[in-house]
């Protein structure tokens, strides 16, 4: 079955719109627009299902991180209901890391998307990640 490489496009982007919503209900309504209502997120500092749990974990990122956006790095990866790549965090004065440096948090994910394209899981590995995260 060959890739269907929009299907997970479009659903990565409607992952990064999440990650980067700005505001309670623009963070509301990407969230919704991008998970099922019983989607997960796991990665090795986190472990939540449901738009509310992911909400408060995108939130949480934007605390501990102000400023920030994160920035799809390569190409999205899919075949069937999967679709991998990666990411990082970037200043957005600039769009660049902060310090001209390396972006403080870095990682790949690997989302698993229901029929409507909308994302069950996903599995997020840490690249980089600062000291005392």
């Amino acid at each position: 079955m060959p890739a269907n490489t929009d299907r997970h496009v479009t659903a990565v982007a409607r992952y990064f719109e999440a990650w980067n919503a700005t505001g309670p209900e623009e963070l509301t309504n990407a969230v919704a627009a991008a998970w099922t209502e019983d989607g997960t997120y796991t990665d090795p500092l986190a472990d939540v299902r449901g738009h509310a749990q992911l909400a408060a974990l995108i939130s949480a990122a934007h605390e501990q991180f102000p400023g920030f956006a994160f920035r799809l790095t390569g190409s999205v990866d899919g075949h069937h209901d999967t679709a991998r790549f990666s990411w990082e965090l970037v200043s957005e004065a600039g769009g660049a890391p902060s310090g001209g440096g390396a972006a403080p948090v870095a990682g790949s994910d690997v989302i698993t998307l229901d029929p409507e394209g909308r994302i069950t899981s996903v599995l997020g590995f840490l690249d980089r990640v600062p000291a005392g995260a």
